[in-house]
């Protein structure tokens, strides 16, 4: 994890400086950020416009629809930060990313922070992602109108994984993901609700027993959910099947 005296860095280029912190702002990851643990800065790429109007987009080479935001004001904003920041790595929200997932979370909260490039539009320039060498994510196999969204979803997921932020550490590592796995279900008072009991297993104290059953339980719901994920499990030689 990174150095408590140093926080996690997270840095936002934006056309929409306002969308932030949002829900960063809440819960755990709002009172994370008032103590220190990480911070948040957000840059508007609209500084960098060299117009009157501030245009930061143009008509795409080849023709086709919609705007492609320009290399040239991406860079001016890219260069800017990146001498003030040149340890942090740069990620471009993208939906032809790399899907992100828990591994590369973990590794990028063990790391200083990261630069979050947010697109609009058509997208950016590629020449200009060619330049930076952009690390492209993307959060899953469909579209949303802007990389902002993504951002949050990207920047929860690793902070949440500093020490500080989750009350316990035992909370974060029994959860999906965490051991190929996805988690087990939940339950909590009343021990009868509408009829539907808790399984008298979590009832019975035996914590090794309650262990052996919530493995059971995430494994048959890996293999009913997410058989890509239940194949690598297999595959990593976790259980045998047949």
């Amino acid at each position: 994890m990174t150095d408590q005296a140093t926080p996690w860095c997270a840095v936002a280029l934006t056309l929409f400086p306002e969308m932030f912190p949002g829900v960063l702002g809440q819960s755990l990851a709002g009172r994370a950020l008032e103590n220190g643990i990480w911070s948040l800065d957000v840059k508007n790429i609209r500084d960098h416009a060299t117009d009157r109007h501030r245009t930061v987009d143009d008509n795409p080479f080849g023709g086709g629809a919609g705007m492609v935001m320009r290399p040239d004001i991406v860079d001016a904003a890219l260069c800017e930060l990146r001498a003030s920041a040149p340890q942090l790595p740069l990620i471009y929200l993208s939906p032809r990313g790399k899907v992100l997932n828990q591994k590369r979370c973990r590794e990028l909260a063990a790391g200083p922070g990261a630069i979050l490039l947010c697109g609009r539009y058509e997208g950016i320039d590629q020449r200009v992602l060619d330049e930076h060498q952009a690390e492209e994510i993307s959060i899953g196999d469909y579209i949303l109108m802007g990389g902002e969204l993504p951002a949050m979803v990207l920047i929860e997921s690793c902070i949440r994984l500093i020490e500080g932020t989750v009350n316990t550490t035992a909370s974060v590592d029994e959860e999906s993901f965490e051991t190929g796995l996805l988690e087990y279900p939940h339950y909590t008072r009343p021990a009868n609700w509408n009829g539907r009991d808790v399984p008298e297993i979590l009832l019975s104290g035996h914590h090794a027993k309650v262990q052996a059953w919530r493995h059971a339980q995430a494994e048959e719901i890996t293999r009913e959910r997410r058989p890509d994920l239940w194949d690598r499990y297999v595959a990593n030689g976790n259980i045998k099947e047949g």
